[in-house]
């Protein structure tokens, strides 16, 4: 087989690969040596802005499979019939640590899933938990802030971070996940997955109802205990992408099971909650898992740089018969994720491997960063047009609504909306054993240990507060190894 020749960029040919071109053996370099500047220019424009969160992930090619009729709800093509199936590609990760950060830090993990369907790219951006901290996307940034580090010390802060859990109660369904064995998942493979968000599924009939995605590991889960992931982020903190790859090139394929909750608009109107509150869960017993298919990773991708990095995810990117809902963290991501994307990779990210849509893409978007014309060529940049053939397709249009209210105002988020405890307490009791929730108060104790500075007190009573709230037995643990003294206050503020 004849050997490739070396080139630089623009394809000519070179061999001076080692040694820069000077004046005499000892002498200066010359710029001329265009070949050193090309490569050295190059060298320090390899790194993209990292994600603000998700930064330290790991991603698989894979197969997504229909296994059961769920046509009734959605006019999806993927999902007209049994058997379909389509590329996949999933991005794991941490959310708030840095690219360079362990993989068993205690943190949420994104669950993020690209299907390359023949309707477009339908992109499911969700976490390995089902809640999150918040409902308002306008409290994102400073949520964010809490997971990062401090401006002055740049360190992270236990007190930082508790002190906005204690002052947003709504944040405790998803603490007590987090400080349970949950939020030190066993790698990517021995975890569930959740849009968490509610979304909406519409048929060919034009009826709309509300669904929450669900994808359950058939690895089983695995969580590493507090002292197991402190200890394993020193020996491999790469053990989660370690993991992954190795199970895929063993030919030990991950699986995980896709389902579906329905809720009916008559329901949501019925229902105790918020149905579009990412708080609060939807409990199974009222609506049953319904299942859809299997997701298998099958392939690790050549160059983790231009699949994995570059990998652009955006709850906005649906498709025909999969839609919105009123969630405002929802309505908040639709904007900030490709907006992100934007920023960090290109207005033409879409056009990269990972992200592209292998059917076709036809629109009017030219130019920009990295602009690739080979789809495109000479064809008009404007519509309407008299010249090219593409024609919008009526069957498409975006479905028709009313909404309960014309009122605009900037109306409170917990307004007839303000139990943050009982799903929690449920959590506490029902879906723990006792060893889980001997971890969760052990892990709880450790955390808030790190509570410093003038406002301790007042932090960690008020954050004892809304454990009481949601569990008084809950609650005197955590006091008790904290060495908090409970008086009758704060009994009383518990109620």
């Amino acid at each position: 087989m004849d050997n490739k020749k070396l080139t630089a960029s623009n394809g000519a040919p070179y061999y001076e690969h080692q040694d820069s071109q000077t004046v005499g053996a000892r002498g200066p370099v010359l710029l001329q040596d265009f070949i050193l500047q090309e490569n050295l220019a190059h060298f320090v424009r390899e790194r993209i802005p990292e994600r603000v969160v998700h930064a330290k992930g790991t991603g698989a090619y894979g197969t997504f499979t229909v296994t059961h009729d769920i046509s009734q709800y959605t006019k999806a093509k993927l999902f007209s019939q049994v058997g379909n199936s389509c590329r996949m590609f999933a991005r794991f990760s941490t959310v708030g640590g840095e690219k360079g950060s362990a993989d068993t830090a205690r943190d949420p993990r994104g669950f993020a899933l690209k299907f390359y369907t023949e309707d477009g790219n339908w992109d499911l951006v969700g976490n390995n938990t089902p809640v999150f901290f918040i409902k308002d996307a306008k409290k994102f940034p400073d949520f964010i802030h809490t997971q990062k580090r401090v401006p002055k010390t740049n360190l992270k802060s236990a007190t930082m971070m508790w002190d906005f859990w204690s002052l947003n109660p709504e944040s405790l369904h998803q603490v007590l996940i987090l400080m349970s064995d949950r939020g030190t998942p066993f790698g990517y493979r021995h975890m569930h997955g959740f849009g968490s968000h509610t979304f909406s599924m519409i048929n060919d009939k034009n009826e709309r109802v509300w669904v929450k995605f669900h994808f359950k590991t058939k690895q089983g889960i695995k969580n590493f205990t507090d002292s197991e992931a402190v200890k394993m982020a020193g020996e491999n903190p790469d053990f989660a992408q370690e993991d992954l790859c190795k199970a895929i090139e063993n030919g030990d394929f991950p699986k995980w099971t896709m389902y579906i909750q329905v809720m009916t608009e008559e329901q949501a109107k019925e229902f105790r909650w918020n149905p579009f509150d990412i708080t609060k869960v939807w409990f199974q017993s009222d609506f049953p898992l319904i299942e859809v298919g299997e997701m298998e990773l099958n392939e690790i991708p050549v160059n983790y740089f231009a699949h994995v990095e570059q990998s652009v995810f955006s709850p906005s990117h649906l498709i025909n018969g999969i839609s919105f809902s009123p969630d405002k963290m929802l309505q908040g991501r639709l904007f900030s994720y490709p907006d992100a994307h934007r920023y960090r990779v290109g207005v033409n990210a879409h056009y990269l491997e990972v992200n592209r849509c292998p059917f076709e893409i036809n629109n009017y978007q030219r130019d920009g960063f990295m602009a690739d014309s080979s789809h495109y060529r000479d064809k008009p940049n404007y519509h309407p047009n008299s010249f090219d053939d593409i024609k919008p397709d009526s069957s498409y249009k975006n479905f028709e609504y009313e909404l309960d209210s014309n009122h605009v105002a900037n109306f409170s988020r917990n307004e007839n909306d303000d139990d943050h405890y009982t799903q929690p307490g449920l959590l506490y009791t029902k879906a723990m054993n006792q060893q889980d929730r001997e971890n969760l108060v052990n892990n709880i104790i450790g955390s808030m240990k790190g509570i410093d500075g003038p406002k301790r007190d007042e932090i960690i009573n008020r954050q004892l507060c809304h454990f009481f709230r949601a569990n008084i037995e809950l609650g005197m643990k955590v006091a008790m190894g904290l060495n908090i003294n409970i008086d009758s206050n704060m009994m009383n503020h518990s109620k």
